[in-house]
């Protein structure tokens, strides 16, 4: 139960930490770049995929069965 947990709110530092990323290059838009530009610099960045790394992590430690 505490390992889920950990693994929960590990989750969800990861994802508000990618999100804040990829929030952060929208002043991209406003600097000109195309969606199609902003979208390919985005899926360049590393800390862009901590978004989606957080997700997954949180996702496995809900739905996933604990021994009883």
């Amino acid at each position: 139960m505490a390992i889920r947990l950990v693994a929960f709110l590990t989750g969800f530092g990861l994802s508000i930490l990618g999100g804040v990323s990829c929030i952060m290059y929208l002043n991209l838009l406003a600097a000109g770049f195309t969606i199609r530009e902003y979208i390919q610099f985005i899926l360049e960045r590393t800390e862009c995929y901590l978004l989606v790394a957080g997700f997954l992590m949180m996702t496995v430690s809900i739905y996933f069965p604990t021994r009883q």
